[in-house]
């Protein structure tokens, strides 16, 4: 299964591409930071996201798509920009039928690095580790999005997993 993790910002938004192997290790394939300018209108820094996007989700064709739940923002002005960068990101998702998966931040970091308070320098190096890259990746939006994939990835397992032993 291949996953595309977005995490979602008004200033960068980060994707990772992770792919589980069939002997259930995980794969490093893809990553990035969309990086949008405050000089430019809300309209035109969306559409810049959806175009990165649209542009990832052909070149590494997931079979899903992952992103962070939605969090109590500090104000509402910034979560109302996060909601439209959501917005766009799960539409470039439906763009190719494809199913967006939403995890909480306590979930992501716990799935991750084992405890849901984990700071973000944890996480750089958990994903680092679990990847198997050199270096943590950087800026810490891009080893979110990776987080939000690999998470992705351990529950569907554990889904999968469930679903045999019931049977």
């Amino acid at each position: 299964m291949r996953v595309l993790g977005i995490d979602c910002g008004s200033e960068i938004t980060g994707y990772g591409v992770v792919e589980q192997a069939p002997n259930d290790s995980l794969q490093f394939v893809a990553a990035g930071a969309i990086r949008l300018s405050l000089k430019e209108p809300l309209p035109s820094r969306l559409a810049q996201v959806f175009r990165q996007l649209d542009s990832v989700l052909q070149k590494y064709a997931p079979d899903t798509v992952a992103i962070e739940d939605v969090f109590y923002a500090a104000n509402a002005k910034s979560a109302l920009k996060l909601g439209h960068v959501r917005g766009v990101a799960m539409l470039a998702a439906a763009t190719y039928n494809l199913q967006v998966a939403e995890y909480a931040p306590l979930a992501i970091k716990s799935a991750v690095v084992g405890y849901g308070r984990a700071e973000k320098s944890q996480v750089q190096q958990m994903v680092a580790h679990l990847l198997k890259m050199e270096k943590p990746p950087e800026p810490h939006d891009v080893a979110d999005a990776l987080a939000i994939a690999i998470c992705h990835l351990h529950t569907a397992a554990t889904l999968l997993r469930q679903r045999a032993a019931a049977h």
